[in-house]
């Protein structure tokens, strides 16, 4: 089963409530953890995660918090999976590991690149602005089922 780090998961809440919540010029940690039920001192690492990453940006200050650097519409799913993981892939071979003894008849390793690549293509086709509209949310897993991933919600993705 492929499913997202709860950091990434948090971090993809975290933007979407920001992204639903556009007439707020900063949002804090403490109010996405308290709407959401998530420990607010990890949310607040993953939003400075996300601020370097510069997909966000804080603001100091008493009325101070978050907000998203760009346009929600403009921000993919698959960036702020980037940002707060790293590079995913579904098996090591597929990340250019060498010492691998089953390379020289290994038969799997192109077609699970393949799959790794379709699944970032996906989640880098699906905005912040998508997870917030409930019909563009399952006209992609539509996609997603596609691939053999049977669902995509905004808080996880998993694989048959």
């Amino acid at each position: 089963m492929l499913k997202l780090t709860k950091k990434a998961d948090y971090g993809l809440i975290a933007l979407k409530y920001l992204a639903e919540h556009p007439e707020k010029t900063a949002v804090s940690a403490k109010d996405v953890a308290d709407a959401y039920g998530i420990p607010a001192q990890l949310l607040a690492k993953i939003l400075q995660q996300l601020t370097k990453s510069g997909l966000l940006k804080s603001h100091a200050g008493m009325n101070g918090g978050y907000a998203l650097a760009r346009d929600p519409g403009k921000i993919s799913t698959f960036e702020v999976i980037l940002a707060i993981d790293g590079p995913f892939f579904i098996t090591s071979c597929t990340k250019g590991a060498k010492d691998c003894e089953l390379s020289h008849n290994c038969t799997i390793k192109e077609p699970l690149a393949r799959v790794n690549d379709t699944i970032a293509g996906v989640l880098k086709s699906i905005s912040i602005s998508d997870l917030t509209d409930h019909e563009s949310a399952e006209g992609h897993a539509g996609d997603i089922a596609k691939i053999g991933l049977v669902s995509l919600s905004t808080h996880v993705v998993e694989a048959k």
